[in-house]
C-alpha cells in the first residue's frame, strides 16, 4: 500500500511517499480504508522527538492519528462492525509507529466510532483529536452545564471552533478570543469574539463583569496566566497547551481515545449542532507542504489529507 513514512526524526523534509506493507490485523481491531485523514500539532511534533520521553517509535513511522474511512475487514474478535462500515476514529496506541496517512490502517475498536453521516469523509476526518480534546475538557475537566459562561483562548482554531460549538450545544454562552479576520466567523458559531493583545483581559470584563464560570486555554502562555483573573468565584481553569495550569490550580488535559465520547461527537454532527470547518485539504503524496501548513499556526480550521 502507499504510505507516508519517516525512518529519522525531523522536519517535514524527512517524510517520504512509497510502498510500504499492509498492516497485520489484531483480534480486536478493523482495517479501514482510509477516505482521509486530518493533521494536527502533535503530529509533527512527535516527529521532531519532542515527545520522544514520552512515546516510544517503532521506525519507520507512518504519522497521522485521525481517520475517516470504510472499514475493509475485521479482527476476528471484532462484532462492533462489519465490512462496509462507514467509520471515523483517533486511531492512538501505545507506540507510535502505524499511522493513519496511508491507504488501509489497523484500528482497535476501541479507538472508533461510526461517521457521522452529516459530514463528509473529509470534515469527518478533522473531528476525532480535535473533537475529542474539546469534549473531554469540557464535559470532564471543566464539567461545563447550562448557564455557564466560557471563555475559549484561540476559538477559530482547529480545536477552538469545536470546542465553542460543543459548549454551546452544552448550553453555555461561549466568548471567545481570535484575530479580527475571523470574529464573524465566530459569530457565526455563536461565539461573542474578542480580539488578542494588549486589553484582552478588560475586553472580556466587558463582556462579563462578574466573571467567567470557565476557561479553556487553546494556546498556553500568556494567555493562560491572566485566565485565573477572569473567573467568577469558584470558576474552573483547564488548558490543553501549558501544564503551568496546574500551579494555577487548574486542569491539563491530555486526550485519549473515547468510543462513547466520539460517538457523542458524530451524535452532536448528525443534529447539525457541530460542524467541521475544512482549511485546506491536500493529496497523501503532498503530506509534507500539509504539515508545513499547519506548522504556521494560523489557518482556521482543519487540514486534512485525502486518500484517493
Amino acid at each position: 500500500m502507499k504510505a507516508i513514512t519517516y525512518r529519522t526524526y525531523g522536519s517535514p523534509d524527512v517524510l517520504e511517499y512509497g510502498d510500504v506493507p499492509e498492516p497485520k490485523l489484531g483480534a480486536d481491531a478493523v482495517l479501514v480504508k482510509v477516505k482521509a485523514a486530518s493533521v494536527n500539532p502533535v503530529d509533527w511534533k512527535i516527529q521532531a522527538g519532542y515527545l520522544d520521553s514520552l512515546m516510544v517509535a517503532v521506525f519507520p513511522v507512518i504519522p497521522g492519528w485521525d481517520v475517516a474511512g470504510v472499514v475493509e475487514r475485521v479482527g476476528v474478535g471484532v462484532t462492533e462492525f462489519a465490512p462496509g462500515d462507514e467509520v471515523i476514529g483517533y486511531v492512538r496506541e501505545d507506540m507510535v509507529g502505524r499511522g493513519t496517512f496511508a491507504e488501509y490502517v489497523a484500528a482497535p475498536v476501541r479507538t472508533l466510532a461510526r461517521k457521522p453521516a452529516a459530514l463528509t469523509f473529509e470534515e469527518a476526518a478533522g473531528l476525532p483529536l480535535a473533537g475529542l480534546t474539546a469534549y473531554q475538557a469540557l464535559t470532564r475537566a471543566l464539567e461545563i452545564k447550562p448557564g455557564d459562561t466560557v471563555l475559549v483562548h484561540a476559538a477559530a482554531g482547529g480545536v477552538g471552533s469545536l470546542a465553542v460549538q460543543i459548549a454551546t450545544a452544552l448550553g453555555a454562552r461561549v466568548i471567545g478570543t481570535a484575530s479580527a479576520r475571523n470574529h464573524d466567523y465566530l459569530r457565526a458559531l455563536g461565539v461573542e469574539p474578542v480580539a488578542y493583545g494588549e486589553g484582552l483581559a478588560d475586553r472580556v470584563r466587558t463582556l462579563a463583569p462578574r466573571g467567567v464560570d470557565a476557561v479553556l486555554d487553546l494556546v498556553g502562555g500568556d494567555a493562560l496566566q491572566l485566565s485565573p483573573g477572569l473567573l467568577a468565584e469558584g470558576g474552573r481553569l483547564a488548558s490543553i497547551a501549558d501544564g503551568a495550569v496546574l500551579a494555577l490550580g487548574g486542569h491539563y488535559v491530555f486526550v485519549r481515545p473515547d468510543t462513547a465520547d466520539l460517538t457523542a461527537l458524530a451524535d452532536l454532527a448528525d443534529s447539525g449542532r457541530l460542524r467541521v470547518e475544512v482549511a485546506a485539504t491536500f493529496p497523501l503524496e503532498k503530506a509534507a507542504d500539509a504539515q508545513r501548513l499547519n506548522a504556521e499556526g494560523h489557518t482556521r480550521g482543519k487540514i486534512v489529507v485525502t486518500i484517493a
